[in-house]
């Protein structure tokens, strides 16, 4: 006869005390570093690179407006011609001085004066609808315009 008996060892719980602090601190991290988009894209573009790029300092002070393919209900840039979007909706050429004008009117003092509008434009963009935003910026007193890109892959010497 043995005398040693078996006791069946149990595993212990997993404590779980600190797991809501840990998922604040978490879910506190990823809203710091997430920007959430603000506009609804309904323009495909591609960027143009460029080599001297430098980023924006006064993100108030930035109007977008996205000129590209139009996006079909699956995402995907259809073949109609280019379109210009400003906010959440496709405008006419005709109508992006009054946009440009209503959203300096909506900005501070300080930021009426370094006003700047972001243009995002497809790499394909004819250099006509291009100048005309430009055309459309100046009547709405916005001298300042810069133009969105990616940095280019290729080095000093060599070319695509």
């Amino acid at each position: 006869m043995s005398i040693i008996r078996r006791s069946r060892r149990e595993i212990p719980e997993l404590n779980t005390a600190s797991l809501p602090d840990l998922i604040f601190v978490v879910l506190f991290f990823f809203m710091i570093v997430t920007h959430m988009r603000t506009d609804t894209m309904k323009v495909g573009y591609t960027m143009p690179q460029g080599n001297n790029l430098t980023r924006l300092t006064r993100k108030p002070a930035t109007i977008h407006i996205y000129i590209g393919h139009q996006l079909n209900a699956k995402g995907q840039a259809n073949g109609r011609p280019t379109c210009i979007q400003a906010d959440d909706r496709i405008v006419g050429i005709d109508e992006v001085a009054e946009y440009i004008a209503m959203r300096k009117l909506e900005m501070s003092a300080e930021n009426r004066q370094h006003a700047v509008v972001a243009i995002k434009a497809d790499a394909d963009t004819p250099m006509g609808i291009i100048t005309a935003v430009k055309q459309a910026a100046r009547e709405a007193g916005v001298l300042n315009v810069c133009y969105t890109g990616q940095p280019s892959t290729t080095t000093i010497g060599e070319r695509k």
